[in-house]
């Protein structure tokens, strides 16, 4: 205590005095690191004055040294361009501004959507370069498209002919490997789900019987009903039509709409017969049962074709007699026709005889008598087999059963009947790549089918008037008075350019398209600007159109490209930098055409099918939701009948043909459009609105200005009508007087009637009419046909979207019965009378008993016999009820034809199969429209929750859930439809008449 005073002040000695402060090793670490500090400052003090006696200039890096540093201005590590060196950019991100699992810098994604062959293969018949020549020749190239029901060999058959004119290894036919390589499956979930998606093209030279070859701008197309849009876009470029048919299956429900599509566009049809070695090895029915089956089934294709043809000298028949049929195995490589296999007999034998004539008698009811050496309609008295049996089945047998019974002396004694022989080490192989090695040493190459098809298939050149005929937008002056047509149908190289766009592919980075093309006159070259016209270009409105220069053009041969400098009429291209104005098809044509001569472009597509089953889609992180927009615009492009949009109520719609059609589309928008989560809802139908009787009083509406008043009733439309506005039976295109003696023959209108048609809506093929049923001496006709085109827009504007649900409007016709219009131009304006007209729609359809139409799926199963009622008990679950069902001859398979909901079809097939082990197999298409059972107004009906509805209840209970999913009240307001003055009539009727409202 006696260092410190009273007041706790130091008083006791020096700290520096060791001999009072105690020893060093008493003395706290800091009061050593301070002098430390201290003698090392110093230092450098000592130090810095002897630079600056050294050297006077010095004085600012002393400065500098000796400056105080702020904290926050220390340096403590070296900065990028002392490390890295100058130039370098720097990222500067503040913490957790980003997740740990995203990377600063984004890796580059490679998307992998195709299979493409990594080096071109080797033409094995002819030359890259003699390929192209020959495509350029129109009166040499032909175009066929390659159609058929699910699993009936189309892409075997493409399988087969690419072996036959490539060097590449793996394709069935030439190798040893017993597996389908699938070529023309370039996409890797076609691969995975054996399933084609996508149509794909393939450019051939193929050798015909006399040696020379033929080029063939082939469309391998896929066989699910859910995408038989790709088959409309493959007939918009084809001019011909191979079906390929299994020989057990027969016709199925994919075969009748190739041939009822075919026959809408006037393409001719040839028959390939396919899997002919299933009746060998899986049904084992003897040869004479086999030739009924092949019978049976081209007598079933020739009904249909007879039904949708007509009866006519240009019908194009299945007859093998006058070569339309080819028959053969693509699993197993071969194929002939019956003047093929006379030939195949001719050179075996060594005899010379007239090929024609000996085929003529290889198919019907002909007879060979062995001991005449004749051929007759009768068998002999000791019985006989036909001659087809006799001649081709009962050799192909005995080639087939050796072969599996892998004798090698039995082997070769059947093959020597067809003057074949092979190796030895060739006959210990397995019985796949035996039977395919013997049989292409029999029938050799496809020679028979390119006969066929040159033969009955036309040229480019032959066949172009009639497609113009077809597709061509704009008047058809094929006289000479319109050029553009002239050199369409003349496919001349020097005319105006047009090119038909129908279909687009995605590139590797899934960012932009090439578009598939088919020029039809002129000649497009790389580099070239063009014009782009959409869909919705017409020369009334010339919107839709874009000027874009063409960056490559490639002839398309599924897995690899071959690059061109031009293109030549009837070539198929693919051509890049033309995409990004395109959403479904388009028309090339010259950057400066259309000076003297209107534009026109090639008819938008018209799909078999229609788009029913809706989903929504959100992104999972809503900062993503731009992202997700565009890859929507790009499944768009891709998929012909994929319609997607926005709702009032916000949410992205997409709508299919079916199930599988919205997997793939699903796939595509995940995995290659967007790269982001995406979050599904339970997918539901679109519905669509109707009538069931005619409005119960005249229904009016005024303009907001009071100046206007428009009146109107509806009513349904007659029976059929609508499927022939739908399906183009009628267009108002056609002049009045054809437009009104079709309605007078067909419908038994009157001739006032048939020729006041307006409009029909909601677009140029709707399926509801606008008629003008009001009298000269009642309305001023010169003012009511001058807010024509307003009346039309609120009659349009209407029908696409009802009062009920805001679903389209399907099967009524409206009469404007009376109309009081302002001869002020001022006051009848679009702005009063198109919401008007749309009002007075409104209120017409509400009076007249207003109902939902539901989608109704048709479906096809194929089933055996023990699964019978399986199948009825599925179908009866889910409100469907059996049309037809039957035995398919000369297989123990019932075929099962049923109507089902759409809305109660999903998961069927899944449902179908669980409840048959697995045995039976369904494919259901949109077939018609049909209306809901009950009133959807009805407010007496009471919902419940998680309870199913009667049947009666239902009609009320889609429109309330779709009223909800949309964001809309549950109930139709009335007030909103109609106007006061209407709603006093409305409530004076229901007093004296006792209407309900």
């Amino acid at each position: 205590m006696g260092m410190y005073d009273e007041f706790g002040n130091y008083v006791g000695p020096e700290l520096d005095d060791d001999s009072d402060g105690g020893s060093g090793e008493d003395r706290d670490e800091d009061d050593i690191w301070m002098d430390q500090a201290e003698r090392d400052a110093d230092a450098r003090g000592a130090e810095g004055d002897r630079a600056m006696g050294d050297d006077e200039n010095s004085d600012d890096d002393d400065y500098e040294k000796s400056a105080i540093v702020l904290a926050e201005d220390k340096k403590y590590y070296p900065s990028a361009e002392e490390v890295y060196g100058a130039g370098t950019e720097t990222l500067v991100m503040d913490e957790d501004a980003q997740p740990l699992e995203e990377p600063i810098i984004a890796p580059l994604r490679h998307k992998k959507v195709e299979v493409r062959d990594a080096n071109v293969p080797q033409m094995s018949n002819v030359s890259e370069t003699y390929l192209l020549d020959m495509l350029r020749n129109p009166n040499l190239t032909r175009n066929v498209a390659v159609c058929g029901h699910l699993h009936h060999g189309k892409t075997s058959l493409m399988d087969m002919l690419v072996q036959q004119t490539h060097a590449i290894g793996g394709l069935a036919g030439k190798n040893t490997n017993e597996t389908q390589t699938r070529y023309c499956d370039n996409r890797l979930d076609e691969q995975a789900r054996c399933v084609s998606i996508k149509a794909t093209p393939v450019s051939l030279a193929l050798p015909a019987s006399n040696g020379k070859h033929l080029p063939f701008n082939l469309m391998d197309t896929p066989g699910h009903v859910n995408f038989g849009d790709e088959v409309t876009c493959s007939l918009r470029l084809a001019d011909s039509v191979l079906l390929v048919v299994d020989a057990c299956e027969g016709v199925m429900c994919v075969t009748e709409r190739v041939i009822a599509l075919a026959a809408r566009e006037r393409l001719p049809i040839v028959v390939f017969v396919n899997k002919i070695d299933r009746l060998i090895l899986e049904l084992k029915l003897p040869p004479a049962d086999a030739f009924y089956k092949i019978k049976h089934v081209l007598e079933e294709v020739n009904v249909l074709i007879g039904s949708h043809y007509g009866d006519d000298q240009n019908t194009p028949w299945a007859d093998p007699v006058k070569g339309t049929v080819c028959f053969g195995s693509a699993t197993y490589g071969w194929s002939f026709t019956l003047t093929q296999f006379a030939a195949i007999y001719a050179k075996a034998r060594g005899a010379e005889m007239d090929t024609k004539k000996f085929a003529a008698r290889l198919w019907g009811d002909s007879y060979f008598h062995p001991e005449t050496r004749t051929f007759s309609k009768k068998p002999s008295k000791g019985g006989g087999a036909r001659s087809f049996v006799q001649f081709i089945l009962e050799p192909l047998y005995k080639v087939y059963s050796q072969a599996v019974g892998e004798h090698p002396a039995s082997v070769a004694a059947a093959l020597g009947e067809f003057g074949v022989s092979l190796k030895p080490s060739e006959y210990r192989m397995n019985v796949k790549p035996l039977l395919r090695l013997a049989l292409s040493k029999i029938f050799g190459d496809a020679t028979g089918l390119v006969d066929m098809l040159k033969a009955h298939c036309p040229n480019s050149a032959e066949a172009a008037r009639a497609k113009v005929q077809h597709t061509y937008g704009g008047p058809l002056s094929l006289g000479g008075d319109s050029v553009s047509v002239a050199g369409m149908t003349n496919c001349d190289p020097n005319a105006q350019l047009r090119v038909a766009v129908a279909k687009l592919y995605p590139k590797d980075d899934c960012t932009a398209f090439d578009a598939l093309a088919r020029v039809m006159s002129g000649t497009l070259k790389l580099g070239q600007t063009v014009k782009v016209l959409g869909e919705g270009f017409s020369p009334d409105d010339e919107e839709d159109v874009a000027v874009k220069t063409v960056t490559n053009l490639w002839v398309y041969n599924t897995r690899y490209r071959i690059p061109v400098q031009s293109a030549t009429p009837g070539m198929w291209v693919l051509v890049e930098g033309v995409d990004e104005s395109i959403s479904k098809t388009a028309t090339l044509v010259d950057e400066f055409s259309g000076g003297e001569e209107t534009l026109w472009g090639f008819k938008p597509l018209r799909f078999d099918t229609t788009s029913v089953i809706k989903i929504a889609t959100e992104p999972l992180n809503p900062a993503d939701l731009p992202k997700m927009v565009e890859a929507l615009r790009c499944v768009n492009k891709s998929y012909p009948a994929c319609v997607t949009k926005v709702e009032e109520s916000g949410e992205h719609t997409i709508c299919g043909t079916g199930e599988l059609f919205l997997d793939a589309v699903m796939k595509d928008l995940r995995e290659l459009y967007s790269s982001v989560e995406v979050k599904v809802a339970d997918p539901v139908v679109t519905f669509t609105e109707t009538v069931v009787e005619t409005s119960s009083l005249k229904c009016f509406a005024e303009t907001p200005n009071g100046k206007n008043k428009l009146t109107m009733i509806a009513e349904p439309l007659d029976k059929g009508l609508a499927r022939d506005m739908e399906s183009g039976s009628v267009s108002l295109s056609w002049p009045k007087k054809k437009l009104g003696d079709f309605f007078q023959n067909k419908y038994d209108w009157d001739i006032l009637a048939a020729r006041s048609v307006w409009a029909f809506g909601p677009d140029l093929h709707g399926a509801n009419l606008l008629l003008d049923d009001t009298l000269p001496g009642e309305v001023d006709k010169a003012l009511l046909n001058a807010v024509k085109s307003s009346i039309v827009q609120g009659f349009q504007w209407g029908t696409r979207e009802g009062p009920l649900c805001d679903e389209p409007i399907r099967n009524v016709k409206f009469k404007i019965l009376d109309a009081l219009v302002s001869e002020t131009p001022a006051l009848r304006g679009g702005g009063q009378m198109i919401p008007t007209a749309r009002r007075c729609a409104y209120s017409a359809f509400l009076t007249a008993s207003p109902r939902l139409m539901e989608p109704i799926y048709a479906v096809e199963i194929q089933t055996p016999a023990d699964c019978m009622s399986a199948v009825y008990n599925v179908l009866s679950k889910r409100r469907g009820h059996v049309v037809a069902d039957a035995p398919r001859p000369g297989t123990p398979v019932y075929v099962v034809k049923a109507l089902l909901p759409a809305i109660d079809s999903f998961g069927f097939e899944t449902d179908l199969r669980y409840h048959t082990q697995g045995q039976a197999f369904g494919m259901s298409y949109f077939d018609h429209w049909a209306v809901v059972p009950g009133d959807p107004l009805d407010r007496s009906i009471v919902l419940r929750p998680l309870e199913p509805s009667p049947a009666q209840h239902l009609a009320r209970e889609f429109m309330v859930k779709t009223r909800r999913r949309k964001g809309m009240s549950e109930d139709v307001s009335v007030n909103k439809f109609f106007d006061q003055h209407l709603l006093m009539e409305l409530a004076r009727a229901e007093t004296e008449f006792g209407l309900a409202l």
